[in-house]
């Protein structure tokens, strides 16, 4: 049986004893109704974890006694990019949420032209907190001890003209000559995803002036949301942890 596995922002240490953040407790002891004593598992995102057990509940908080920290990563030797252009809905949400399970390192989300969410201003930051709230939860489930940054939004164009060095970067498109199997391995990739539509032609050439190689999946359109996951799985297949090496 898996344990209950929970992030702590706070850094946390061997034999500390901690109060769990308000969500965090909430959700063990409403949802999940761990009672006092419940075993636990707890990991500040700086890597490795710690055994813990549920020490008091006081009302609406919970205490927690941690045991010593375990050196455990499950982290994928390929360092992928998600550079995503921004998705309608709650379309953002399962792409980030789904991509960290399939072990993304970093998620870059930008605003194309074709984006048909548009944010700005405090409306930006606040999305960016709750994606990466939903990177941390997405940990939690699929057992990371690291979670994936969601960088700042900003726009494709500008995120485009910062260089990069050493690392091979991807896009997609149906037309392409070039499957991923076509391409040489690397450790560390950048991928980019259009929004719905795709990128336009404008920034397809911008993409390609700085240094992305377009590659086709299969001989089918797929959806944003289908897109980014498709190619993070064929990565993960070619030059990653689904090996099972």
């Amino acid at each position: 049986m898996n344990l209950p596995r929970f992030y702590c922002r706070e850094a946390l240490s061997p034999g500390a004893h901690v109060e769990l953040p308000e969500p965090v407790a909430r959700h063990a002891v409403r949802v999940l109704r761990l009672p006092p004593g419940a075993p636990m598992v707890l990991f500040d995102g700086r890597g490795g974890e710690y055994p813990a057990h549920i020490e008091r509940i006081e009302k609406n908080r919970v205490f927690a006694e941690l045991a010593d920290w375990r050196d455990v990563e499950r982290e994928s030797p390929l360092a992928v990019t998600l550079v995503q252009a921004l998705q309608a809905g709650d379309k953002m949400d399962f792409t980030i949420q789904k991509a960290v399970e399939l072990g993304v390192r970093d998620i870059v989300p930008v605003e194309s032209r074709r984006s048909v969410l548009k944010l700005a201003g405090e409306r930006a930051g606040k999305r960016v907190a709750h994606w990466q709230g939903v990177a941390a939860s997405a940990c939690e489930q699929c057992g990371r001890n690291q979670v994936p940054l969601v960088a700042p939004l900003e726009r494709l164009d500008h995120w485009l003209a910062k260089p990069a060095a050493g690392i091979l970067r991807l896009m997609l498109a149906p037309d392409a000559e070039n499957t991923l199997s076509d391409i040489a391995p690397a450790t560390n990739v950048q991928l980019l995803i259009g929004a719905e539509g795709g990128l336009d032609p404008q920034e397809v050439l911008a993409a390609r002036q700085s240094g992305f190689q377009a590659v086709r999946l299969g001989p089918r359109v797929l959806r944003t949301e289908t897109a980014g996951l498709a190619a993070l799985s064929v990565l993960q297949a070619l030059w990653g942890d689904f090996r099972g090496e």
